[in-house]
């Protein structure tokens, strides 16, 4: 158990040691690893949307480039069906292709295959941005369960909600650049060329967005284990029941 798995004082969170800051960079590296899948997680977004940008290039085809792009999303999440590994981010990939093939197949139009992803994109940037607004910063509830801290860093530790404002603020705007750059190029450019250009800007943002929270999260005070702090206060009533059943039973004797 490192030393951010236990309660600490408000002066080790003002004051954290260069171990705890050790700490701190390890435990936020590891947790936005775990957050938003890592490599494999970034290869399960990008690959279909390359694909399908692909094929449509060759072959100019509707069609042909939605199965494939529905195709390969299915293959991922098999695959991690069959490893047993976590399937959420597979899992969001084949929804929102699937979003995608249904809405061009409906329409027609092969760019909206790119729609939805690109209003979720928006709704997405909004919302950190609301939630920021409000005082409850969307990274914070996102990353909170992760670190074992639920919502403690909204009352208890102010030094770790301010970083929380800070990542989604970085977010929010990070976000809105892009669908500055993709909402234009959806009326004015072609399908190939809207699409290339999505799956160019699919990782760059998202690893601005993701080391801008490493930076900000690795200076914050370390979080406030909440389950430990449940379990030690188990433990405690425990043991006063047990101080209080051997009183009864020397009372008696």
């Amino acid at each position: 158990m490192t030393s951010l798995d236990k309660p600490t004082s408000d002066t080790d969170r003002t004051n954290p040691t260069a171990q705890q800051e050790a700490d701190a960079k390890a435990v936020t590296e590891a947790a936005l690893f775990e957050a938003f899948g890592g490599i494999r997680g970034m290869v399960e977004t990008v690959l279909p949307g390359l694909l399908f940008v692909t094929v449509f290039t060759i072959n100019k085809d509707l069609h042909t480039s939605a199965i494939a792009a529905l195709a390969v999303s299915l293959l991922l999440v098999a695959v991690r069906l069959i490893r047993r590994d976590t399937v959420k981010h597979a899992f969001s990939g084949v929804f929102g292709v699937a979003f995608g093939v249904v809405f061009a197949m409906m329409t027609g139009n092969a760019k909206d295959f790119y729609l939805p992803g690109m209003l979720y994109t928006l709704g997405l940037a909004l919302a950190y941005l609301v939630t920021t607004l409000a005082g409850v910063p969307l990274i914070g509830l996102m990353l909170g369960p992760v670190f074992k801290e639920n919502l403690s860093w909204r009352t208890r530790n102010p030094g770790r909600k301010k970083a929380y404002a800070k990542a989604s603020w970085a977010w929010g705007l990070i976000l809105l650049a892009k669908c500055a750059i993709l909402f234009p190029l959806y009326w004015w450019a072609d399908t190939a060329q809207l699409g290339w250009v999505l799956v160019a800007l699919k990782i760059p943002p998202f690893l601005l967005a993701v080391y801008l929270t490493w930076v900000f999260l690795a200076k914050a005070p370390p979080p406030i284990d909440v389950f430990a702090e449940m379990e030690a206060e188990e433990q405690a009533e425990k043991a006063r029941k047990a101080e209080a059943a051997a009183a009864v039973r020397h009372h008696d004797i």
